[in-house]
């Protein structure tokens, strides 16, 4: 399996593309302007304890109040605010917490008026970026993330991920990393962690402790709020996050990030550096790997799959609703049921890579096509959450109710990933169409599926504007040599002046319209 990074810089933006097997799964976009990432911590001031709420609201900055639930705060809160105190000061220059006393954790049932105060300062991490007209979400129980360890000050706890199931690796692992581990700080070991040496986990736990003092040096004398830690750019914590040995390419548009890249994977994986290569071409990046045409299918309303199968998404401020359709799918199917089956497990496929693609969050609700039989329906939930574990979102998937729906909970850190896919009708009309970079794919299906069925016994053409026929028909092998090639039948194309440039008909040798 191939995995690729195709990384597109723009002025303002920073576009990341992940492909599996030349597939669209993750689309990202960093901006400039783009102040409250999840990661950055700040040192921040309390506006108001809300007693009703059991949160206050912070400023960390942000136009909207900063919102923190009691159960955000962290066990370790009395020692965050007693090092702050200090260290804030300057009483406090010793920053590794070694002889730094430990405080007793705060009551989980407690009210939130017990333990911060209006105007008192604390640190604080993004853990969910600003909203729609919500402000950004934060806990102040802080953790530092490196490529294979998390490191959680004021903490002794060491765990491992549920993701690694061998009880001798995870038992190998906390005996390494107790080993190495200094006082005063908790650790979380990652997946990606799995089989590496006591040495690499030394080296990522040494860069996590140069993090941290650099930025409590920070805190001395800083002004409330201020930024105190930045976490990484997303290139790199793409990478962090995502990267392993199945990656096969990195390809960057860019000179300055292509320089970044290349010395974080030299820093993470020096034998993968020769992934990383420098795009040079007069053809746009996605362009040229055909990540613009996977974009242009895959946002918007409808989303389509193989076979005239297709999946309606809609969305409401409190969810969102996936409508699974098989459309005027043919296949060799015996039964209803087994057409159900089949269609069920192609859109499970489909909607895991959608809700990884478009970054949904919240609660969503899946229309799945009836099926009557118990086993298929724990087939298809089985398959459904096998599709969801490469999805690095918290999630919870329900089994299928009575009336065949699913129902799925997806962690949102991140504004979703809304991408307009229609354009301005060339026609010069107000009107909205479908862009015009799918109309080839759309004619393609559209013809497979006459060529399955009997109108395509009495010949096939193809009614079009000039234009487009031309595109059809020119060079070699032109699109419409292909045709003949796989199908094994010449398909005719008629230019129509007539036609709008989206406009197309096929007509059979009597001039009748067949589709």
């Amino acid at each position: 399996m191939n995995r690729e990074l195709i990384v597109r810089s723009s002025s303002d933006a920073v576009d990341f593309a992940l492909l599996k097997d030349g597939k669209l799964t993750e689309l990202h976009k960093e901006e400039d302007n783009n102040d409250f990432s999840v990661g950055d911590i700040f040192l921040a001031k309390v506006r108001k304890p809300v007693t009703g709420l059991n949160a206050a609201f912070v400023n960390v900055g942000y136009e909207k109040d900063a919102f923190l639930h009691y159960h955000d705060l962290g066990p370790q809160l009395s020692s965050m605010l007693k090092f702050i105190k200090q260290v804030s000061t300057g009483k406090l220059r010793d920053y590794s917490l070694k002889n730094f006393p430990i405080e007793k954790d705060i009551d989980k049932h407690c009210v939130i008026n017990d333990v911060i105060k209006a105007n008192q300062s604390l640190l604080v991490q993004i853990v969910k970026e600003p909203i729609s007209t919500k402000g950004p979400r934060i806990s102040s129980e802080l953790s530092l993330a490196g490529r294979y360890l998390v490191m959680v000050p004021f903490s002794d706890r060491v765990s491992v991920s549920q993701k690694i199931g061998s009880r001798q690796e995870k038992d190998r692992l906390k005996r390494l990393v107790k080993s190495i581990k200094p006082k005063g700080f908790g650790v979380i070991i990652r997946t990606v962690a799995e089989g590496k040496k006591v040495a690499e986990l030394d080296k990522d736990l040494e860069n996590l402790l140069a993090k941290w003092s650099t930025m409590c040096k920070k805190l001395y004398k800083a002004p409330t709020p201020s930024k105190v830690l930045v976490e990484l750019n997303r290139a790199s914590s793409i990478l962090r996050d995502v990267f392993n040995d199945s990656y096969t390419g990195i390809h960057v548009d860019d000179q300055t990030l292509y320089d970044q890249i290349k010395d974080y994977v030299l820093e993470i994986a020096p034998a993968k550096e020769s992934i990383v290569k420098l795009y040079n071409s007069s053809v746009p990046i996605f362009e040229k790997f055909g990540i613009e045409r996977q974009i242009k299918t895959s946002f918007g309303r409808t989303a389509t799959m193989s076979k005239g199968a297709y999946l309606i998404i809609e969305h409401t401020e409190a969810l969102h609703v996936i409508d699974v359709n098989s459309g005027n799918r043919s296949n060799k199917a015996k039964n209803q049921e087994d057409t159900a089956l089949e269609v069920n497990l192609l859109a499970a496929s489909e909607i895991a890579r959608q809700l990884r693609l478009r970054d949904m969050g919240g609660i969503i609700v899946v229309d799945f096509i009836d099926m009557v039989k118990a086993p298929h329906r724990r087939k298809l939930f089985d398959h459904l959450r096998d599709e969801m574990k490469d999805d690095r979102a918290k999630h919870k998937i329900l089994p299928p109710s009575k009336f065949g729906l699913i129902q799925i909970t997806r962690q949102r850190v991140r504004p979703e990933m809304n991408i307009k896919t229609t354009e301005k009708n060339p026609n010069g009309s107000d009107q909205e169409v479908e862009a015009p970079i799918v109309l080839i794919d759309k004619i393609n299906s559209d013809l497979e599926k006459l060529l399955k069925g009997p109108k395509a016994n009495n010949g096939i053409i193809l009614n079009i504007h000039p234009f487009i026929a031309a595109y059809l028909t020119k060079g070699f092998p032109s699109i419409r040599s292909k045709w003949f090639l796989e199908h094994k039948k010449r398909i005719k194309v008629q230019p129509r002046d007539a036609y709008t440039y989206l406009e197309y008909r096929f007509k059979d040798k009597d001039g009748k319209t067949i589709y």
